[in-house]
């Protein structure tokens, strides 16, 4: 999955990315609200983490013309302790959740899961989709006999993919486009090496290939 984080502080911003990056996000940075909501417009982000208190424009008025330009990009606001009025505000903007500073990188990422699942109709608590179950912690994939086997850092993005979205046609640039950090070198043709790869992990079955449009995630009924 891919992120957006809007936050300008020097040593928080950076200390986030790395978090996050490890946790399985492909987690862009921006340091200000200006370069943030140009990128939270014009960039496919699956959510965004978004500061209040940011220079060159408000995370707040940031938010607002996201949402008045028709952007539904799930955002989780991080706000000052004591400034109950800027979660008020910030729901009423459209926030989906906040999180007051200073947090545990732990619990951003645990409300950061609870959000995207919530947001794909998938019920909360562990990933899982028919027999497979995702262990996010330790970013392996339990399949039907129990068996558990890991996963690299992009195998476990691209399966967490899959199974926020079954049943849908996802293309090669989809996939690429939410999988990959904005700096990284994206070529949509390995993509289907990490497909095959996952198809020795869980079996060939759960992902279908459409030839020339792209794949589905799913056992074939």
């Amino acid at each position: 999955m891919r992120l957006l984080l809007v936050e300008d502080d020097p040593s928080l911003g950076p200390n986030l990315q790395d978090s996050l990056n490890k946790a399985g996000f492909a987690t862009d940075l921006s340091t200000d609200g200006i370069d943030g909501e140009a990128m939270g417009q014009i960039e496919p982000y699956d959510l965004i983490v978004l500061d209040l208190g940011l220079p060159g424009k408000s995370g707040l008025e940031v938010l607002e013309n996201w949402r008045s330009q028709a952007n539904s990009v799930p955002v989780i606001i991080l706000t000052a302790r004591d400034a109950w009025e800027d979660k008020v505000l910030g729901f009423k903007a459209g926030a989906d959740d906040y999180l007051a500073k200073p947090f545990q990188t732990e619990e951003l990422i645990v409300r950061i899961n609870a959000v995207l699942r919530r947001c794909t109709g998938q019920n909360p608590g562990a990933l899982s989709y028919g027999d497979l179950s995702l262990d996010e912690a330790e970013q392996a994939v339990i399949v039907k006999n129990g068996d558990k086997h890991s996963l690299t850092g992009t195998e476990f993005k691209l399966l967490r993919y899959f199974m926020l979205h079954p049943k849908q046609l996802l293309s090669k640039t989809t996939l690429t486009e939410h999988v990959y950090q904005l700096d990284s070198d994206k070529d949509s043709n390995v993509m289907e090496v990490y497909v095959n790869r996952l198809r020795q992990k869980i079996g060939a079955d759960w992902i279908m290939t459409r030839r020339g449009q792209g794949y589905i995630f799913g056992q074939q009924d």
